[in-house]
């Protein structure tokens, strides 16, 4: 997949060279001097280009009407946006991923400027963390379709009514289907005569109003003390 990255930061080259290491075609553009030189000492040269990515011209050089994906992960977010409107609306790039810096400018970025995917970088850190201190709460690790479906996480605690109950005999809506579990560290594809275990990480896939009904079957049953 050729890949145009615009923003050759610690965001930018890190991604650069994990998209190097999957076997892909990617090009970074960046236009500061310093950076550049960093650039030069820990990726190819031919992933280069040298010049502003909110310049059309310096788009084409870098291939960007051959380019699958466009990532624009500047730290300004005007910057991007400018890009990722140029990528969409000028070039047609398919997929257009847009870094957001400052929370309150998230509701900038989407397709009415080019944006098919945005990235707000507060917001998963702070799903990392509270992921982490999640035990028995449900938790919604990706929103798909604009927030219409979503990836459901469920460690479930002792003392839930999900405990040796198999999954052929759930009572859940058509609205959701269990996808995979984690337990002790290994992955588990769920049958029907799977049952579920007392620390099972269990993922779901639903529309987003399953999430109630989930976190009810599989969280901690009333009045059963966190163990």
């Amino acid at each position: 997949m050729r890949v145009i990255i615009v923003g050759g930061g610690k965001t930018g080259s890190h991604l650069a060279a994990m998209l190097i290491a999957g076997g892909h075609t990617v090009r970074v553009v960046e236009d500061r001097a310093a950076v550049l030189e960093r650039l030069r000492k820990e990726l190819p040269a031919d992933c280069l280009c040298a010049g502003d990515g909110s310049s059309p011209e310096v788009l084409e050089a870098a291939g960007v009407r051959e380019a699958q994906v466009l990532a624009a992960v500047m730290g300004a977010d005007e910057a991007n946006l400018v890009t990722t409107t140029l990528a969409r609306f000028e070039f047609n790039v398919p997929r257009v991923i847009a870094r957001v810096n400052n929370p309150k400018n998230a509701w900038m970025f989407g397709p009415e400027m080019g944006v098919d995917v945005a990235l707000v970088q507060a917001d998963l850190l702070a799903k990392l963390i509270a992921e982490e201190m999640s035990m028995g709460d449900m938790m919604t690790l990706l929103k798909l379709r604009r927030g219409q479906f979503s990836l459901f996480e469920e460690k479930i605690p002792a003392g839930s009514p999900a405990v040796g109950v198999a999954i052929r005999d759930l009572s859940l809506k058509e609205n959701a289907v269990i996808a995979a579990i984690i337990r002790h560290g290994e992955l588990v594809i769920p049958s029907g005569t799977t049952r579920f275990e007392v620390g099972d990480e269990v993922l779901t896939i639903g529309e987003a109003r399953a999430a109630d009904e989930l976190a009810s079957f599989f969280g901690r049953a009333k009045g059963t003390p966190p163990a």
